[in-house]
């Protein structure tokens, strides 16, 4: 017979509490954090509904409604800007596999020291600023960069790969896989060190091969890990970092590189029309929710995993 769960009451609570004081201590900056910076902004969610005016403040601006997101449906470049979040954001959930796949590669390595130098070279361009890996990405796909070089000495010409909308995306995506992918299979590494080493011996004692270890033991013992990253994944779907977009597009590019994110802060931040913004950000924001509820119920009902 199943138990049932009780209810948490204040006595109950104060219980928990007196008996695990310590972890609700280490817990609590965070806590205070996220209350702080996530829910007490929530309060300015009102300005898409108000025409926000800064002398006269929140409360003090006219309620216009929905006329923001009037005016945000019919503007005609929201299909392009929505096009182009999206195929660069799913572009980049394309390259999910790649941290996973590099913490297994890891993981089959037996010298400790060609292991650390791996890690040490793969996690090193997460330190790296936003501003550095543009302008090493800008310096390397330059006309006279090190990959025209590598194509002229082979005998192809040079491409401005810089000036054609159509390779924004790709030097976009790749700089990020590149600045990410060592610091992105941490995680992963750390749930490998969970797998068992009877369980491994097992298969290798029944005939496994490495690559049988690998697709039956390993990565099923991850999966959980693999479900819950997809799932936050899925749920900012619609975020595309804009800083190194402001700083790889240009004019030619512009077209191709406006996202979402680049259009609020052009508007909102230099052109002062926050709750125009505000209407565009608000609704960018619950499209992320329903995505992240659509995945995690899905991600709940195929394997059993889920946020929540």
């Amino acid at each position: 017979m199943s138990k049932t769960k009780r209810p948490m009451t204040w006595a109950r609570f104060r219980r928990n509490f007196l008996k695990w004081y310590q972890l609700y201590l280490i817990a609590l900056p965070a806590i205070a954090a996220t209350f702080i910076f996530s829910y007490i902004p929530m309060y300015g969610v009102q300005i898409a509904f108000r025409n926000f005016r800064f002398r006269d403040g929140i409360w003090g601006s006219p309620w216009v409604g929905f006329a923001n997101f009037e005016r945000l449906f019919a503007f005609p470049g929201l299909r392009q800007m929505i096009t182009n979040t999206l195929t660069l954001s799913l572009y980049a959930m394309a390259m999910f596999p790649l941290p996973i796949i590099l913490a297994l590669m890891l993981n089959e390595l037996r010298s400790l020291k060609f292991k650390k130098t791996v890690q040490m070279v793969s996690y090193a361009p997460f330190f790296l600023s936003t501003v550095v890996v543009a302008g090493l990405t800008t310096m390397f796909l330059s006309r006279f960069g090190l990959i025209n070089n590598i194509r002229y000495m082979l005998g192809f010409e040079r491409i401005m790969f810089m000036q054609i909308g159509r390779y924004f995306r790709h030097f976009y995506v790749w700089s990020g896989v590149w600045s990410s992918i060592g610091w992105g299979s941490i995680i992963y590494i750390a749930a490998l060190a969970g797998v068992s080493p009877e369980l491994t011996e097992a298969a290798r004692i029944d005939g496994a091969l490495r690559r049988h270890i690998i697709w039956h033991v390993n990565i099923p013992a991850i999966m959980p890990t693999i479900v819950i990253m997809l799932i936050l994944s899925a749920g900012n779907i619609m975020n595309v970092g804009f800083e190194r977009i402001l700083l790889l597009q240009n004019d030619l590019t512009r077209p191709d590189a406006r996202v979402i994110q680049t259009f609020i802060y052009e508007v909102g931040v230099v052109g002062s029309d926050f709750s125009f913004t505000a209407a565009f950000g608000l609704l960018n924001n619950l499209i992320n929710i329903t995505l992240l509820l659509i995945v995690n119920f899905i991600a709940k009902k195929l394997s059993g995993v889920g946020i929540w």
